[in-house]
């Protein structure tokens, strides 16, 4: 009798889990996952065609060392900081995208600096790996934009109501979302 009455507690038990999001939330974290994996990697495939970017500038021109070792160091330090998947904190969402804000940078002014060579702005290589890295920019803030979007439905379930109490006794915590790096308000001022 009492192991029929434990198996129609658990049964009982679970049913009422899922019917307080206890699922969906796992389904939900799980997508922030897998979308901060595609950020992940559209990063790395950022980072992996640097190098070939630099050694196509190196062969084109006699270019400015400290732009080049600025994009080489800022590479460095993007690539070491890693954030693990399941602990999706502001702080090091912040962390990694302070890196990766650094590298952006540098890698801009490799390319202003570039306009004043013209025989690496007909260097097929080098236009070649621009345009590659011009399209990993843009799939970077497509990931990022989704990843976005799932933290948004994730938060949302986990602060909802009853979905929040649920939450609290699983621990399912806040995820960080990707903001815009401070002094991006503002437009770029372009000179002739």
């Amino acid at each position: 009798m009492k192991k029929l009455f434990t198996a129609i507690l658990v049964i009982v038990a679970a049913m009422s889990l899922s019917s307080c999001s206890y699922n969906s939330m796992v389904q939900m974290d799980e997508n922030v996952k897998a979308k901060w994996g595609v950020v992940q990697t559209q990063y790395q495939r950022r980072a992996d065609l640097i190098p070939n970017l630099v050694e196509a500038v190196k062969g084109a021109a006699n270019f400015e060392k400290s732009t080049l070792t600025d994009v080489i160091n800022a590479r460095a330090k993007a690539t070491s900081v890693q954030v693990d998947p399941s602990k999706l904190t502001p702080e090091s969402i912040k962390q990694f995208q302070a890196a990766q804000g650094q590298l952006s940078s540098a890698l801009g002014r490799l390319m202003v600096v570039s306009e004043n060579y013209p025989d690496l702005k007909t260097n097929q290589n080098f236009l070649g790996l621009q345009a590659q890295l011009e399209g990993t920019e843009n799939r970077i803030t497509v990931a990022r934009n989704d990843f976005n979007d799932a933290v948004q439905q994730y938060n949302t379930k986990i602060r909802s109501f009853p979905a929040n109490i649920t939450a609290k006794m699983f621990s399912f915590t806040e995820k960080g979302y990707f903001q815009a790096e401070a002094g991006s308000d503002k437009a770029p001022k372009v000179k002739f």
